[in-house]
């Protein structure tokens, strides 16, 4: 692995993602032109595409992200802007002024839209700058935090009545899934939430986060191993329906570990019902910094190889740091990128946890089952690794699993556009929140916070933030002079 990284190969693709045009026309094996069109000079930077706007919001965005002493103060100032029962001045759903500045730069350097309206055109401005697609998900949520032993539900907006023949919640959640799928086309991705359904109160709508000692009937039933509610499984399977006819593809997010094993497990079920004919429509998302991840995935490699069905690996690095159990969680960060790029590299090469790599090994080892792999990371070394190992036994023959990259909206937009002008024509996509401003800022303010150590490494996109910027102030210049 570290050959890999280290050699000619992908010290070729670290030199392509600074220099190219990410909208260079690329030509697959098969002899079909991507779906990019040429728009730039081949010497641009990868962030030569980026309106000037979403330049601009990077710009203020990176400089608070990597300045400590500016960090600090904006993760409490979100956070606050969260918390029930603030004063007016620090109420977004009441300050006009304080909504319209938030909107103006974090909401729209993060998330997609408040209405489906708005959420269309930002998945349309996605694939106009050469994205295969658009990844989409409620900002609601809800999350156990072991060290305090409370849930913190997000972005609440309706909920479930406990006891209840048909859950309220369940309903409003179904609607707005189904709506969200109206919105996808050929190529786009739903992302959900099994634990994004928050607690019901009879006649009140609530629009900020709420804690409470205790979960609905889904996140009950996570959290307990049992069943989920016939009502949300027969939700799921009319949604995975809708998105199977639609050719689109759900992504089942991680939670926090009160849940994850209940909603790998339900995930595993859609799976055997949807994912049958070579094509992974459902996937579920494995958390690399966990230590029991290893043995979730070979478990799914046997089930997928038993059930002959299509496994959907979706594998990230892990956003629960700091609310799960941390004896759950690799010791060190090496020991997290390790594992990522093991089992990245493992199912590129059909050679994981026992299952193929038949050619290399003399002990008997079982067949390697069918797998579609989507990478979510903004590691530039664990992309550049993936992307050139697939494009390299794809070139000869040898045998790997298709594979896509995501990284967030507003995030890692040099690694994302560098990839789309590499070689092999890569699926790449950019995932997107959407939701009223009020949810998307709870969701934001839990994301900085967990991610406070990401956020502050963030030196490189900067550096090529402030040299694309220079770049375009001095062509300017240079046209007026």
């Amino acid at each position: 692995m570290s050959g890999l990284r280290n050699g000619r190969i992908a010290s070729t693709a670290y030199k392509a993602l600074s220099t190219q045009s990410p909208f260079v026309a690329s030509v697959s094996r098969a002899g079909a032109v991507s779906h990019r069109e040429p728009a730039a000079p081949e010497d641009a930077s990868p962030l030569s595409v980026l309106p000037a706007g979403a330049l601009c919001r990077s710009l203020f965005t990176n400089t608070v992200s990597s300045t400590p002493w500016l960090l600090s103060p904006a993760i409490y100032f979100l956070s606050h802007l969260c918390q029930p029962r603030r004063p007016l001045l620090f109420d977004v759903q009441r300050n006009r002024p304080l909504a319209w500045l938030m909107k103006q730069t974090v909401y729209k350097q993060f998330c997609g839209g408040e209405t489906p309206a708005e959420t269309k055109q930002t998945m349309r401005r996605m694939r106009d700058m050469g994205f295969r697609g658009t990844i989409i998900t409620l900002a609601t949520e809800t999350v156990f935090d072991y060290r305090k032993n409370l849930v913190h539900g997000l972005g609440v907006e309706a909920g479930a009545g406990e006891g209840a023949a048909t859950c309220p919640a369940i309903a409003s959640w179904r609607k707005r899934t189904l709506g969200a799928v109206e919105l996808l086309e050929e190529g786009d991705q739903l992302a959900i939430k099994y634990d994004s359904i928050p607690p019901y109160l009879p006649g009140k709508m609530l629009t900020e986060p709420r804690i409470t000692g205790a979960g609905p009937l889904v996140t009950d039933a996570l959290a307990a191993g049992e069943p989920l509610p016939q009502q949300m499984l027969d939700a799921l399977d009319e949604i995975s329906a809708r998105c199977k006819a639609q050719q689109a593809r759900i992504l089942i997010d991680a939670e926090s570990q009160l849940y994850q094993f209940g909603i790998l497990e339900v995930g595993l079920d859609l799976m055997r019902k949807y994912n049958r004919d070579g094509h992974a429509v459902i996937y579920n998302t494995y958390q690399a910094y966990l230590k029991s991840t290893p043995a979730s995935v070979a478990g799914h490699l046997a089930a997928a190889l038993e059930g002959d069905f299509t496994l959907g690996l979706k594998l990230v690095r892990g956003a629960y740091l700091a609310t799960d159990k941390r004896s759950l969680i690799h010791d060190t960060k090496q020991d997290t990128d390790a594992a990522y790029d093991a089992i990245a590299l493992g199912a590129l090469r059909q050679d994981l946890f026992g299952f193929g790599g038949v050619e290399k090994h003399e002990e008997a080892r079982r067949p390697f089952p069918s797998v579609n792999l989507f990478l979510a990371s903004h590691n530039k070394e664990s992309v550049v690794a993936a992307h050139e190992l697939h494009r390299q036994r794809s070139e000869q023959g040898l045998p790997t699993v298709p594979v896509g990259f995501a990284q967030l909206q507003g995030m890692s937009d040099a690694l994302s556009f560098g990839l789309l002008r590499l070689g092999g024509a890569p699926e790449v996509y950019k995932c997107t929140t959407w939701g009223s401003l009020a949810e998307c800022l709870g969701y934001l303010a839990r994301r900085a916070s967990e991610n406070r150590d990401a956020a502050s490494r963030t030196s490189d996109e900067f550096a090529a933030l402030r040299a694309e910027a220079r770049r375009r102030v001095g062509r300017l210049l240079r046209l007026q002079g």
